[in-house]
């Protein structure tokens, strides 16, 4: 048996030895390589431990650029912002749709929409992203305004969570802000029926959206316990029979039903497997970036009290009081009107969001960074933005670890000017993106944002609980968006007593 056991070790260290001395090699004019010792993951679990650092402390060896062996993938760093501006130009050479139909394909469980058997439908479902965007999000704005007062006047309001002889009632924040987006947003875009069983439909898509990461890792869902299980739920919850019954979807879903409908080629099971990505893409980032925004205002009154105050202004005193009696009109307008409120969104996405903007490469060729530098990239390799390292940039930001909610406001307006070594950074903040790759739905979700905590401090009083540690990032998210929470933020709230005060003990 031992004699058994040793002929597997020295097998594998075989095995390791040859990737080692055999595997890729770094040609002349390619960015540094760095590949580790393990076979096919490379350097994958220091980057999962910590994306940031790890990728900081590489930047600080090798330099602005270097190329990372990450889980089967070759993928090359992109570290100084001020060269951001010459990947993203490259949109021949360095594409994002391919990547991405492939990637969400595989883990919602469609076929690719890039086919030949689905002519036209990924050119039709961009342009439906304009649905999402201008005077569209009007009908959005006020479906979300009258979804998320129903939804907290009902929180606020039961004592569910109630201390004993108390009007308090007591929470997880993250839990809380989840409860109330998940249901919002979904209302909102897919509508209303008396039978929706909301709370488990958002109890099944946590529990797969915590292994989503693996699966964008490239590992095997039958690998990960119930998750297989778990994603056939949550589309048979999106059968286009059950759709069809739904109350006032908005016109976005209405359009991407009727595109997917002309499609003989596409399995009713398909077309339910495209509404619960659309899901995914609605919730899975906003739900953390709703905790973050509440929670750096409520850990920092005098930001708070600015931010209510400005929101009491815009707004108006009759309006506001009559917010419990009924639902008030907050127009996107008035919301644009709120440059603080914006500020403070904006500042928790640049604390919390730990994107990548991936690139595939589509050929071998020179990418020029700029007038004195360029590397060489071989086909199929990934060439990847890493904007955390912009967000937390002291060079760009004034102690980039502090939330300030007015760092974006200069002169009563929006500030869009910042600046690294002298020179004018063009991405500055990117929690959705860059370029051809920007997230489509952008708009939709910073309204949201603005709309939940506009009326979250309208309608009830918050208290963070003394003597409790700070939030940390769940870095096990890294590079797919808005990092959650990794440890629980209780808290207590109850009804507003006076609409117009402070909202805050």
């Amino acid at each position: 048996m031992l004699h058994y056991l040793l002929t597997i070790f020295l097998g594998l260290m075989s095995v390791l030895l040859l990737c080692a001395l055999y595997g890729r090699r770094r040609k002349e004019g390619e960015p540094s390589l760095i590949k580790g010792w393990i076979p096919f993951l490379g350097k994958a679990l220091e980057f999962r431990k910590n994306s940031h650092q790890f990728l900081t402390n590489l930047q600080k060896e090798h330099g602005d650029v270097f190329t990372v062996l990450i889980a089967g993938r070759y993928m090359t760093f992109v570290m100084n912002p001020l060269l951001y501006p010459s990947v993203i130009k490259h949109g021949k050479q360095l594409d994002f749709h391919k990547f991405s139909d492939s990637a969400a394909s595989k883990a919602f469980d469609y076929p690719p929409v890039q086919s030949p058997r689905f002519p036209g439908m990924s050119d039709s479902i961009q342009k439906m992203y304009s649905l999402l965007q201008g005077s569209a999000l009007d009908p959005l704005t006020t479906s979300m305004m009258g979804n998320l007062q129903r939804i907290l006047r009902r929180l606020f309001s039961s004592g569910e969570w109630a201390e004993p002889n108390s009007d308090w009632q007591e929470a997880d924040l993250y839990e809380f802000c989840k409860r109330v987006m998940f249901e919002a947003t979904f209302k909102t875009l897919y509508g209303q029926s008396q039978h929706l069983q909301l709370d488990e439909l958002r109890e099944d898509f946590e529990k797969f959206d915590a292994s989503f990461p693996l699966l964008m890792a490239q590992v095997p869902i039958g690998l990960l316990r119930n998750t297989k299980k778990i994603r056939k739920k949550l589309k048979n919850f999106f059968q286009p029979n059950r759709v069809a019954e739904w109350n006032a979807p908005c016109e976005f879903i209405q359009s991407r039903t009727a595109l997917f409908q002309q499609y003989d080629t596409l399995q009713d099971q398909d077309i339910a497997a495209h509404h619960f990505a659309m899901l995914w893409a609605s919730v899975g980032n906003t739900m953390p970036a709703a905790f973050w925004c509440l929670y750096h205002l409520l850990s920092h009154p005098e930001s708070l009290a600015a931010v209510r105050a400005e929101i009491v202004d815009v707004v108006g005193q009759n309006n506001i009081q009559s917010i419990y009696t009924g639902d008030i009109t907050i127009t996107r307008g008035q919301l644009d009107q709120m440059v603080y409120l914006e500020s403070s969104v904006n500042e928790s996405l640049r604390l919390s969001s730990v994107s990548m903007n991936i690139r595939v490469v589509q050929e071998d060729f020179c990418l020029r960074l700029d007038a004195r530098h360029s590397v060489n990239l071989r086909k199929d390799d990934i060439v990847a933005l890493y904007p955390q390292s912009t967000h937390l940039d002291p060079e760009i930001y004034d102690q980039p670890q502090r939330f300030q909610f007015d760092r974006f406001v200069e002169d009563g307006k929006d500030k869009t000017e910042f600046y690294k070594f002298g020179q004018k950074v063009r991405y500055y903040r990117m929690p959705f993106g860059s370029g051809a790759t920007q997230c489509p739905g952008r708009f939709f979700a910073t309204n949201e944002l603005k709309q939940f905590v506009c009326l979250t401090l309208l309608m009830g009083e918050m208290q963070l609980l003394h003597g409790q540690q700070e939030p940390t990032l769940d870095t096990s998210r890294a590079g797919l968006g808005i990092l959650p929470p990794a440890n629980h933020i209780p808290f207590r709230y109850r009804k507003t007593q006076d609409p117009m005060n402070r909202g805050i003990i």
